[in-house]
């Protein structure tokens, strides 16, 4: 391997370990808004076109035609953006389809004797297509197929994956369980000669509706299936999100991720890292969420989504 090939795996190697740790890891990303507000848990959320990317068993909980896409800037000109359709088709069950894709930006190529070659790009997508149904009463399955093409300087890597989820109601507006397992897949084509795992998540969670309450709370457990020190240290990953309806039409949201706020923290100080609010507001026909999510010292970020409802 070259000297130019060696600049483009160290420029590879930061900007993927700067915003995920993997080539693949890009999945891992917080999708919409509504998500993101939560703390990133998703796994027992209901009639939500985006649970596509995190438990594909919640499309069977749609209730009708659902469209959602975002746009979302991160603090070092990642750009990422994602587009999910959700529809019922009578006798067979619910279909969903998203679309992911991250762009890295720009970065300048430079040969041999440093000479200036010039710029590359580097970028991912993913390709998700979902089926949801109900098994029983309560009981509800589903499982997604994916297509994944990451790609650096005309270098290109592709992997296939599936992901399979459940939902248990135990009580119907009380207490819903849920658990997805994603990435289930190999690579097609590496980059070069490097073989990588995809980015395996095992996770589980479970919503509670409080009696009197007009709140949804939700916790949630990732990444179950890396191994750690000990068995209590599998639980470290945990979200919190809170989900208040303020009016028919208004959702306030709240959310705390334990692992990012374990990751962010500089010295002795983690600041507000972990922590997300955000708003939601619902029409008979359109979506708009808002999220905040702080990374602490690093700086905070601002989604928005927009979605269709027909």
């Amino acid at each position: 391997m070259n000297k130019t090939l060696i600049v483009i795996w160290f420029s590879l190697f930061f900007v993927v370990q700067t915003y995920a740790g993997g080539t693949y890891d890009f999945l891992r990303q917080d999708v919409s808004a509504r998500a993101a507000a939560l703390g990133g848990n998703f796994v027992s959320v209901s009639n939500d076109p985006n649970t596509i990317f995190y438990n594909p068993a919640g499309l069977a909980t749609l209730q009708n035609n659902k469209l959602s896409f975002g746009y979302f800037k991160h603090l070092i000109d990642i750009n990422t953006g994602h587009a999910s359709y959700a529809t019922s088709i009578h006798n067979f069950g619910n279909v969903g389809l998203g679309l992911l894709y991250t762009n890295y930006g720009e970065f300048q190529m430079t040969g041999e004797e440093g000479q200036d070659l010039g710029t590359f790009n580097a970028g991912d997508f993913a390709a998700v297509l979902g089926y949801g149904s109900e098994l029983e009463n309560g009981l509800q399955y589903g499982v997604n197929s994916k297509f994944i093409f990451s790609s650096i300087a005309g270098y290109q890597s592709t992997a296939v994956a599936v992901d399979l989820g459940v939902r248990y109601v135990i009580s119907p507006e009380s207490f819903i369980l849920g658990a997805s397992v994603l990435n289930i897949g190999t690579q097609l084509d590496p980059y070069i000669n490097t073989r990588e795992n995809l980015p395996l998540n095992v996770q589980v969670g479970a919503t509670i509706y409080p009696e009197h309450i007009p709140a949804a709370i939700s916790v949630g457990f990732s990444k179950l299936n890396e191994q750690q020190d000990n068995i209590l240290d599998r639980f470290k990953s945990f979200v919190v999100g809170v989900e208040f309806t303020a009016s028919e039409n208004v959702a306030l949201r709240f959310g705390y991720n334990n692992e990012k706020r374990r990751e962010l923290k500089l010295g002795t100080s983690s600041g507000l890292a972990g922590f997300s609010v955000g708003a939601g507001f619902q029409s008979d026909l359109y979506m708009i969420d808002y999220a905040f999510n702080s990374l602490g010292k690093v700086g905070s970020l601002h989604r928005v989504s927009l979605g269709l409802s027909f």
